[in-house]
């Protein structure tokens, strides 16, 4: 199922926007992951968990179209990622832990030079810009220079980087890596406004596992090339701990999946 092409679509939350059957990536003897098969849906926040080296960056790299699957099927957005790489970058937009801007060049300037890249005209990025500084509560520091911005300041300014060609999906790689309190709580507020006002699906991939319990409304676990788990977290606390409700913390769901693999 396409995902849809802009916000004002009044589209029902819960199709698929990511589906694989099957999905295996192997390199020489070494399979990095195997036989995924996942779907999420349009408008959720989804938490990707696992140790380094579990698989989850190939699997991102697959979903990107930035590596090819060995075999199995995977669809992003309506379109096959190893066939239709360019579709599928239209409509996905991929914060990475570590953003690179140009310390040189103020706020704004950084969104336009993007918006150019994007092939968006400057009569039409204009607005947006404007629009995503004020969303990322960054409109009043949009004229300093990005060399002088704080950590938690440059991660907004990220999502705004991401959201100027209104993808419908985003990826995030440890949005909140190194942030103070008060800059992790906007970012996860920002995260949630995403997906509850706009309808974006976010993938998350974190190991703050006490923030992702927070904000997604599922999670995945992979461990050694496997998806081990899938589901709510709530669901996930029933079936491993045998809790439900506040009595557990996701951290002891995925301990326990992890002693398991």
């Amino acid at each position: 199922m396409p995902c849809s092409s802009g916000w004002g679509d009044d589209k029902v939350r819960g199709q698929p926007i990511i589906e694989t059957e099957g999905l295996t990536k192997r390199y020489g003897s070494e399979t990095a992951v195997n036989e995924l098969t996942l779907q999420i849906k349009e408008g959720e926040i989804f938490g990707f968990l696992g140790p380094n080296g579990a698989g989850k960056t190939t699997t991102l790299l697959m979903f990107l179209g930035l590596t090819e699957p060995t075999s199995g099927k995977v669809n992003v957005c309506g379109f096959d990622p190893k066939r239709e790489g360019l579709r599928v970058k239209e409509k996905v937009g991929y914060l990475p832990e570590n953003v690179g801007f140009y310390d040189d060049m103020n706020a704004r300037e950084n969104l336009q030079y993007v918006a150019r890249l994007n092939r968006i005209s400057d009569e039409i990025s204009a607005p947006k810009i404007d629009t995503w500084l004020k969303e990322v509560g960054l409109y009043e520091e949009a004229e300093k220079m990005v060399g002088i911005y704080s950590k938690g300041m440059r991660q907004r300014l990220g999502i705004a980087e991401v959201m100027i060609k209104e993808p419908k999906l985003i990826f995030l790689d440890e949005p909140t890596i190194g942030l103070d309190p008060d800059g992790t709580n906007r970012m996860l507020d920002l995260i949630r406004s995403l997906s509850r006002e706009k309808n974006i699906t976010v993938f998350l991939s974190s190991h703050l596992l006490d923030q992702v319990q927070r904000i997604c409304d599922r999670v995945g676990i992979m461990i050694k090339g496997h998806l081990v788990a899938v589901g709510p977290i709530q669901e996930l606390a029933k079936e491993k701990l045998g809790v439900d409700k506040e009595r557990y913390t996701l951290e002891e769901i995925y301990m326990k999946y992890f002693k398991e693999a």
